[in-house]
């Protein structure tokens, strides 16, 4: 039988948080690589799950020989999410995430993600009938939501958390700020924690976790079963590993440039063989900063190869790569 949410973020409390456009295979690979052991999908629009669109296929899809991943879906639809739950549980996931925290207007004004938040009662109905539904194929859902939609010192996540518990959620991860506030401001871990005291399923905590230090607090201060981790991965995915060192106790270690130069190379490889080779190497220099000190010299020459083949000569080669690593450490 397949680990419950509970006994995998036990196993697996540092979590690699769900990003549109982010957290696809070949990102979630990378990150696997260096200690994120739990991963969610990319969010996958409702709609487009049930019609058997490419796109949702492909942000749903989750390969047999990686390691535990969620799939997170959203929409305004309670049956539509209902129908898109049923699609994603026969994938076999960990477990299933409904996204009622993404804040982006073009999301909430559709209703989807944290316009949720605006309607409680239908939020918790909508939790309760997907839940209910999966329960008997032995898939648990879970829901990925916010404080508050904001602003108010009086936020409604503790008793939402409760709420959601008796819908038959199994486990709740908070980002700690509003949905009016974005990504602006500090986040509040206290509200994970009053969440967590509130009821007897997993909270995972999230916001404003950057480093492994901030990680192994996040998870002292609050109390809660985990903790997700997303931006701060985009560039530097070794913060799984980091955080894993820091909350055992143990010493935490960088990645050396040979690292960063393997892992940006396994990344591009990985990302042209699932788009095609321009498209793959193009998309890869998002994460340019995965090269860390190397980044600046770098960038020109990267972004003057648009093949793999091009790209790979440049990681390749090592008597220009000594010569950089030289100039990144007399750098001011």
């Amino acid at each position: 039988m397949a680990a419950g949410v509970r006994e995998l973020l036990a196993a697996c409390p540092v979590v690699l948080a769900p990003m549109e456009d982010v957290t696809d295979a070949p990102f979630r690979a990378a990150c696997r690589s260096v200690g994120a052991e739990l991963c969610v999908t990319e969010f996958v629009a409702a709609e487009q799950l049930v019609a058997d669109a490419a796109r949702a296929k492909a942000r749903a899809a989750i390969a047999a020989d990686t390691g535990p991943t969620a799939i997170q879906i959203y929409g305004p639809d309670p049956a539509l999410l209902l129908a898109a739950a049923r699609v994603a549980a026969a994938a076999r996931p960990a477990f299933v995430d409904i996204n009622c925290g993404c804040w982006v207007p073009k999301i909430v004004a559709r209703g989807a993600g944290a316009a949720w938040l605006r309607a409680p009662e239908a939020m918790v109905a909508m939790a309760r009938a997907i839940a209910s539904a999966l329960a008997p194929e032995g898939m648990q859902v879970t829901v990925k939501t916010r404080i508050g939609w904001g602003p108010g010192p009086d936020m409604p996540i503790v008793e939402l958390a409760r709420r959601l518990e008796d819908a038959g959620v199994a486990a709740l991860a908070v980002h700690c700020r509003t949905a009016l506030a974005g990504h602006t401001g500090a986040a509040d871990w206290s509200w994970a924690a009053r969440a967590r005291e509130a009821v007897a399923i997993p909270v995972v905590v999230n916001g404003d976790v950057q480093t492994a230090e901030q990680a192994a607090r996040a998870l002292a201060e609050t109390g809660c079963a985990g903790v997700m981790i997303g931006r701060a991965a985009i560039a530097h995915p070794w913060i799984f590993r980091e955080a894993r060192a820091a909350i055992a106790g143990a010493p935490v270690v960088g990645p050396t440039e040979r690292e960063r130069l393997a892992l940006y190379r396994a990344l591009t490889v990985d990302n042209a063989a699932t788009r095609g080779d321009v498209a793959g190497v193009a998309v890869t220099r998002r994460h340019l900063a995965i090269l860390g000190p190397l980044a600046p010299a770098l960038r020109a020459t990267l972004f003057r190869a648009p093949t793999l083949t091009g790209t790979l000569a440049i990681l390749d080669d090592d008597s220009s790569l000594r010569s950089l690593s030289r100039l990144a450490t007399i750098a001011p």
